[in-house]
């Protein structure tokens, strides 16, 4: 099947720009990113042993032609501030990582991407700090200075832990000097053009810290949009109390890789239940890899079932992120050990204008070209955004789903059919036996492998899967 060529990314950020009906600024209804670990990118060293200093972040300024072939118009960065090692471990909010070059070099490159129509969000680590961190010193060497106020202590008395990391030290968030510091790096970096950001550790987070914070940023910048990671938990209450936008879709990564590695799509049709209730209140980051997790052609042990999990990123409801090299099937996992990040973190060679895929080692073309159609799909139905899914069939080796507009989605635009009618099909295959759908109803074939229509049934081969618009 032929594949169509992803469009192009929207015309450069303009400010105020007017909020979708989940209160988003409305640019993220047609955001794809492309979400990049910088550090890792460009191939600094993250021990703590070289930190030469080196405008390596301008390396990525080419590579924003790959997103935009690709079809994304969104640069999500990892930790590009001072750090002492992995980027986590901040030294100075206020500047960029030296191992990555100087401030101006990110600003360059915002500015490159917003010249291309893409957006640019940014990791704030503000849960905690780097041993190096000058008012942590400062503590250490004077508890009763005011620097110590800014950091949290446990109950015996000693300055608290991330999660018993011994380099990570809590900032105080009942602290009005923590939050004030915070507002100002947010605000400092989005004077200079970041568009998003995402919240490290929010889930450790007392959410009235945010509330606190967000109305003062985007009292300056009202189309900021800020997305929180999460894990696990009440999703729409945090949402709704800290004041963010979103958070990260945790839940539903859990359901779709974990339902395709054990061949049970009941999980998934369970986690889709879930989803649909998260977009009621607002719509969620949604992805299948990031920076922390093992790559989704690695969690999949069939290769089969590797683009399954494309094609639920792009026809389900949320603003999807895909980790770089998850577009071109990289393998990788993620290891419980001092430095077992450093598989999923690879560095990528400077681009030098030539085939991606030649480029890359071990580069998959049938995976890119996955993502490129898919993503050329979602162009086409936007309000795939706020999409509700239902359930029609599922085993544990087949599922198939009806995707509709919700509240506020703008079903007509590249639909070519009114709100009331639109609706797309998806059916998934993890079976040796071919599947068949008549109910929906199959109009238009749209994409699929292994699949095709019958008369008025839709018929999905062995592992096979297929999207098509319902008559």
């Amino acid at each position: 099947m032929q594949q169509p060529d992803a469009p192009a990314p929207s015309d450069a950020p303009s400010p105020g720009v007017a909020p979708t009906s989940s209160g988003a600024p409305a640019w993220t209804e047609h955001v794809v990113w492309w979400h990049v670990y910088p550090l890792g990118f460009v191939g600094a060293d993250t021990t703590g042993a070289d930190r030469t200093p080196a405008p390596r972040l301008l390396d990525l300024v080419p590579w924003l032609d790959h997103l935009v072939a690709l079809g994304a118009n969104g640069l999500a960065l990892g930790p590009v501030f001072a750090s002492s090692t992995h980027g986590y471990d901040t030294i100075d909010w206020m500047h960029v990582d030296p191992r990555l070059g100087s401030d101006d070099d990110l600003v360059t490159l915002i500015d490159a991407a917003h010249e291309k129509g893409v957006r640019v969000m940014l990791d704030g680590v503000f849960n905690h700090v780097g041993p190096e961190f000058p008012p942590l010193v400062e503590a250490r060497a004077d508890p009763s200075s005011p620097a110590a106020a800014l950091f949290r202590r446990d109950e015996s008395g000693d300055l608290a832990t991330f999660e018993g990391h011994g380099g990570l030290i809590a900032l105080d968030h009942s602290s009005p000097e923590v939050a004030r510091l915070v507002t100002d790096v947010m605000v400092h970096w989005s004077d200079r053009g970041a568009d998003a950001w995402r919240l490290d550790a929010a889930y450790s987070v007392p959410t009235s810290f945010w509330a606190t914070v967000l109305p003062a940023v985007r009292e300056r910048h009202p189309d900021v949009w800020v997305v929180g990671e999460v894990l696990h938990g009440d999703y729409a209450a945090i949402v709704r109390e800290a004041g963010l936008d979103a958070v990260t879709q945790y839940e539903l990564w859990q359901g779709v890789w974990h339902a395709l590695q054990s061949v049970n799509l009941h999980e998934l049709a369970w986690a889709l239940t879930r989803h649909d209730e998260f977009l009621d209140a607002f719509v969620p980051l949604t992805f299948v890899g990031n920076h922390d997790v093992t790559r989704i052609a690695s969690q999949v042990d069939d290769e089969r079932h590797h683009a399954h999990a494309t094609v639920l990123l792009f026809t389900l409801g949320g603003v999807p992120s895909v980790y770089y090299g998850d577009e071109l099937g990289l393998r990788a996992v993620k290891e419980e050990r001092v430095g077992g990040d450093d598989a999923v973190r690879p560095a990528f060679p400077r681009w030098s204008g030539d085939d991606v895929v030649s480029l890359v080692p071990d580069a998959d073309p049938a995976a890119l070209a996955l993502h490129q159609q898919m993503i050329g799909l979602r162009r086409r139905h936007p309000w795939l955004y706020t999409a509700r899914s239902r359930t029609v069939s599922v085993t544990n080796e087949s599922l198939v789903l009806e995707l509709r507009p919700g509240a506020g989605g703008d079903a007509g635009a590249g639909s070519g059919a009114g709100a009331g009618d639109v609706a797309l099909v998806v059916a998934l295959s993890l079976g040796d036996e071919p599947l068949r759908v008549a109910d929906p109803a199959p109009g238009e074939f749209l994409a699929g492998r292994d699949a095709g229509l019958d008369g008025d049934e839709l018929v999905v081969g062995a592992h096979g899967w297929a999207v098509v618009a319902r008559r």
